[in-house]
């Protein structure tokens, strides 16, 4: 798929946007990616999301949060109900649209952890989109400070909602630097550093310092899977990631990627994206198009 990357200006008396549009029932072929958070909000269609590495149908509505630069794209094959229109509603913004100091005080935590996990998308479902659609309807028909509040108001919503589900893999997570410890961004940036070679857990747990045992224990509870589980999931990510870029055949996309034995590469995609290689690179092709110039 091609990349995309789009710059969005804000006018001048708006910190954030948001518009509603009639989609277009076609199959884009190009991931985008911007540096604005944004919250789309699709209804009344089905079709194939693809964000960062996750790849799924979808049908009816569809509310998601992407984090920056994370790459994205929505194919739009037919309305759910014909007689229905099939709209999207989408909010471009920062995490600081009210200023840094308001992410600095307390009661934004939870807001804090909602933009971290942003970073590799989240989807939610159930009453959540009720909610927030409810909220959406109403800021588009309000400016200034009222606006403002609605936006709070639908930030916390999806901060605390319990029908979140993050999508994709976390190699296209940034480095989280809003809230998260420094030892766990110290971890993070050395398996994002050195995943192409041998990974030793006790190299990676004196970063911090801390035995062995104690780190799988600290890791674990930061991000609720094991080191050998997260560098795996890093690895397959970055493989996935060269083959969507077209530029690199299975093989050089397994040793790419830390893995000298293309079995056990292909035992690990599998695990993680639930298709091989070849099915996982097939299953994008398959819904590409000519973009129309």
């Amino acid at each position: 798929m091609q990349y995309i990357y789009e710059n969005f200006t804000f006018p001048p008396d708006q910190s954030f946007t948001i518009r509603s549009e009639m989609l277009e029932i076609r199959r884009y072929t190009a991931l985008k990616s911007h540096v604005n958070f944004e919250i789309a909000l699709i209804e009344n269609c089905s079709g194939k999301r693809f964000i960062g590495d996750h790849i799924r149908d979808f049908e009816g509505t569809e509310l998601v949060l992407l984090g920056s630069y994370l790459p994205h794209c929505w194919q739009y094959y037919q309305p759910v109900d014909p007689f229905q229109p099939t709209v999207a509603t989408v909010i471009h913004f920062f995490p600081d649209f009210l200023g840094r100091q308001l992410l600095e005080k307390p009661e934004a935590r939870q807001l804090n952890t909602l933009f971290e996990k942003a970073s590799r998308g989240l989807l939610f479902t159930g009453p959540t989109i009720t909610t927030a659609r409810n909220l959406m309807q109403e800021m588009l028909g309000q400016s200034g400070l009222t606006r403002a509040v609605l936006m709070l108001q639908l930030l916390d919503v999806l901060a605390q909602s319990e029908y979140a589900e993050v999508l994709s893999s976390p190699y296209f997570n940034a480095v989280d630097n809003s809230g998260e410890a420094n030892k766990i961004n110290k971890v993070f940036d050395y398996i994002f550093s050195n995943f192409r070679e041998e990974i030793a857990l006790q190299d990676v747990a004196d970063l911090i310092p801390m035995s062995a045992a104690a780190f799988c224990r600290f890791f674990k509870r930061k991000t609720n899977r094991t080191l050998i589980d997260f560098v795996k999931e890093v690895r397959i990510g970055h493989a996935a990631k060269l083959l969507l870029e077209g530029h690199h055949n299975v093989a050089e996309a397994c040793y790419e990627s830390g893995y000298n034995n293309i079995s056990n590469f292909n035992k690990h995609f599998k695990d993680i994206k639930g298709v091989s290689p070849r099915d996982f690179i097939k299953r994008y092709n398959e819904h590409a198009v000519a973009i129309p110039s």
